[in-house]
């Protein structure tokens, strides 16, 4: 859809400019308009205070980033950021963009690692297929002393998390390796964000923007790279060890009956905040 061009005016205060940025944006079928015109504003004023009136090159900026998210590109590729849990991460093309659903994961594999903590003193965390390294960075310094490694097999995913890490002190150690395979354990702790997507499933022009690695899981209903996950999980657990592992809200009960197969003892699933079924959570027999 071709923009309408943008209202001219002599007045450059921030409130007109955030409300227009809005509308258009909102008209291009962003769902966060109004979050991400102010988001796009502070990148453009390079500040998250903004005054009250903007400076001709700071408007121009503002709107050229404006444009660009109409035309759907990612807001996390326009400013170069994204934001996970407490951290403040590097985003780029050609790597996959982190999700807010995803917080919900790394914070039960956060609790299972503090839990490992505080009975044993130690605790080894392996995050498969771990992108960005968002999930290892959150469990690295939310769970203060766990030894966390993180796997993945796409070179430009791994070059980003070792970006990632260096800027919270290089706190995980990043291997690259396929997640079925890599010889990371034993681990107390096995969180994953794996590709599931069904092969069906009409997706957004943002999340079209993701590697087509990080989505489509493989197999009718998404599920070959999950569930080699499942086993892949049980060899590495030592015994008492948790699995933590995201999933589409249609793959629940096919991978509770897949951990139960392998032989977890307890199984169960995680809902996000709209109480959709989102992530298995699995702890291996001691």
């Amino acid at each position: 859809m071709k923009q309408s061009a943008w209202h001219r005016s002599s007045d450059m205060r921030w409130s007109l400019l955030l409300a227009e940025g809005a509308g258009r944006l909102s008209a291009a079928g962003v769902l966060s308009a109004t979050a991400d015109a102010r988001e796009l504003a502070e990148a453009a004023a390079e500040h998250t205070q903004l005054p009250i009136e903007a400076d001709t090159e700071t408007v121009e900026r503002f709107r050229e980033l404006v444009s660009r998210r109409c035309r759907r590109e990612p807001l996390q590729h326009i400013t170069g950021r994204m934001y996970f849990r407490f951290l403040e991460l590097i985003s780029r093309p050609g790597c996959f963009i982190v999700r807010p659903e995803t917080e919900m994961v790394a914070g039960d594999a956060i609790d299972a690692t503090r839990e490992f903590l505080a009975v044993r003193g130690s605790a080894r965390v392996v995050d498969l297929c771990t992108g960005s390294g968002a999930i290892a960075l959150a469990v690295a310094t939310e769970a203060v002393g766990a030894d966390v490694i993180g796997v993945d097999c796409d070179p430009q995913a791994l070059a980003l998390a070792r970006e990632n890490n260096a800027r919270y002190g290089n706190v995980v150690q990043f291997v690259a390796g396929d997640a079925r395979t890599a010889d990371v354990g034993p681990a107390d702790v096995v969180v994953a964000n794996p590709p599931y997507v069904p092969p069906d499933v009409v997706l957004s022009p943002e999340v079209e923007a993701d590697p087509p690695l990080a989505l489509w899981g493989g197999g009718p209903r998404g599920l070959d790279m999950p569930l080699a996950l499942v086993t892949r999980a049980m060899e590495l657990l030592q015994p008492g060890g948790i699995l933590v592992m995201e999933h589409a809200e249609n793959q629940a009960s096919a991978l509770r009956g897949a951990a139960r197969g392998a032989g977890f003892a307890q199984v169960h699933t995680g809902s996000d905040l709209t109480n959709r079924p989102r992530w298995l959570w699995a702890r291996k027999e001691d």
